[in-house]
């Protein structure tokens, strides 16, 4: 059994979610039913921990590669493979996965086993999404991913849920209608396979190259998202349980980013250079519109869903940098946002729990009644905007270095997202945990120790890799030379004088 383990590695973390929710349907009784499905998703952490220990830093090209025919008449197979990059996204998720479970151990009290089996369901499809290696694959269990959140958000969700998961499915839907096309273009254009592998290095002409990016990119915008595909965001996020608020925020939206990586930077190079200005200077906005809706938010959970706007930003000028810097920054910056804003979401649920409110100026004062949480809260403030030794500011400052090689305007111009950041996380900071606080707030019970152990985790990660970013940059800096090896264009657009 440890040998099939280790020899398929990478299937068995995918078959470990899916295993379990098959398992789950057998199971009585909410307690096992929350037992079982935290053992399954601490497996899964277990199986990722395993991938990333075995993985070899000095290896260009994918590792732990399994291939199987699928259809055969299609070309279509069965492939998964993890390099640097997906190695850190599929650490990401199955990190959060277990989180979102003991974050759900007391708030979801009706239909308990069908909430368990979307988390799990979620999780596998997310994993596969990052090791596909078949365009094919990636797209079905890219659709896979919308299913469950979409019913969490409905059966769980607060008072505007239906509204909500209608718009998250029909901004998901068009984003994947888009991106279906894009993908039967690359199809059609790269010798009928949907092997992306074999895609790299195709001679597809620059005038369809142009075409296929377009669908591509709007499929991957309306997902990471960027302005102006970013209107279904909020609502989501806050009509979403906190473990789909979680997942959201710490996983979904990085689909789009690794989307624009793994499939359109390789394969579209040319297409990628020529849109690379735009995407840029929409970055940008997307930086600053992001802080300046985040400031003028009076619900917790809205203004940690608006700076994911603005913090994607970020992801999305690193990667049209087109150098090791912007590419690495924009990978550990997804990593980051995701522990942090993850961890930002678990304490605003744990804190909805006691009030049953989000909104801001229900609270002050929070540092008498609640001091563990007040310590963990602004621990992820901080975090947030970037502050050093903390994992943003190493994602964010590669990002800013990246982009200096090309033009310090949109330097100066990101860097006032940053300035953004800290002025409305310190400001929630000042209105919800000083002062006094109000009769009802005062005798609110601090965190437990199930709460605790949810967030400690996240803690780790976060000074992890601000004050250790080797432990994530030895894992990217062969897979990112390689892509940039392999698509000279990119480089020689990077190289080209800025502003």
């Amino acid at each position: 059994m440890t040998s099939l383990l280790t020899e398929h590695l990478i299937t068995s973390l995918i078959a470990v979610p899916f295993v379990g929710i098959v398992t789950l349907l057998f199971i009585r009784g909410q307690v096992w039913v929350r037992r079982i499905a935290l053992a399954i998703s601490l497996l899964a952490l277990g199986l990722s921990a395993a991938l990333w220990w075995r993985f070899d830093p000095s290896v260009e090209g994918m590792q732990f590669v399994e291939r199987a025919n699928w259809m055969e008449n299609f070309n279509i197979q069965y492939a998964v493979g993890v390099d640097g990059i997906s190695l850190i996204l599929v650490l990401l998720t199955t990190l959060l996965g277990p989180l979102c479970v003991l974050a759900s151990w007391t708030a979801i009290e009706s239909k308990v086993k069908a909430y368990m089996i979307l988390i799990l369901l979620v999780e596998g499809a997310m994993i596969v999404v990052f090791t596909a290696l078949d365009l094919f694959l990636f797209f079905m269990l890219w659709e896979v991913t919308m299913i469950p959140m979409y019913f969490m958000i409905i059966l769980w969700g607060g008072p505007g849920r239906v509204q909500a998961g209608l718009k998250f499915v029909l901004y998901s839907l068009t984003g994947s209608l888009l991106l279906l096309v894009g993908i039967l273009g690359l199809y059609l254009q790269t010798g009928r396979s949907f092997d992306m592998q074999a895609m790299v290095g195709h001679a597809i002409p620059a005038d369809v190259q142009i075409w296929i990016f377009s669908f591509l990119f709007l499929g991957f915008a309306i997902k990471l998202p960027m302005i102006p595909f970013h209107s279904w965001l909020p609502d989501a996020h806050s009509e979403a349980p906190t473990a789909g608020s979680v997942i959201l925020a710490g996983v979904l939206l990085k689909m789009g980013g690794y989307g624009f990586i793994r499939i359109c930077l390789p394969i579209l190079p040319e297409a990628a250079t020529e849109f690379a200005p735009y995407i840029l200077w929409l970055s940008i906005f997307s930086i600053i519109y992001g802080g300046c809706l985040a400031l003028a938010q009076s619900d917790l959970k809205k203004l940690v869903a608006y700076s994911s706007i603005s913090h994607m930003g970020f992801v999305t000028l690193g990667i049209f940098a087109f150098n090791e810097q912007g590419i690495s920054g924009a990978v550990i910056q997804m990593f980051a946002h995701g522990v942090s804003t993850g961890a930002l979401f678990l304490a605003i649920g744990f804190l909805y729990d006691r009030t049953h409110t989000r909104m801001i100026a229900d609270y002050g004062g929070l540092q008498k009644p609640m001091p563990r949480f007040v310590i963990l809260l602004s621990i992820f403030a901080m975090a947030s905007f970037g502050l050093p030794g903390m994992g943003n500011f190493t994602g964010e400052f590669l990002v800013l270095l990246g982009t200096s090689f090309g033009s310090m305007l949109k330097v100066l111009l990101a860097m006032s997202g940053i300035v953004l950041a800290a002025a409305y996380m310190l400001w929630m900071l000042q209105r919800v945990v000083l002062g006094q606080p109000r009769a009802s707030l005062q005798s609110l019970p601090d965190l437990n120790a199930r709460e605790i152990l949810a967030l400690v985790p996240l803690v780790v990660a976060v000074f992890a890799v601000g004050l250790i970013p080797s432990t994530m940059t030895t894992k990217l800096d062969s897979t990112v030379k390689a892509l940039l090896e392999r698509s000279p264009a990119l480089v020689e657009s990077a190289s080209l004088p800025g502003e």
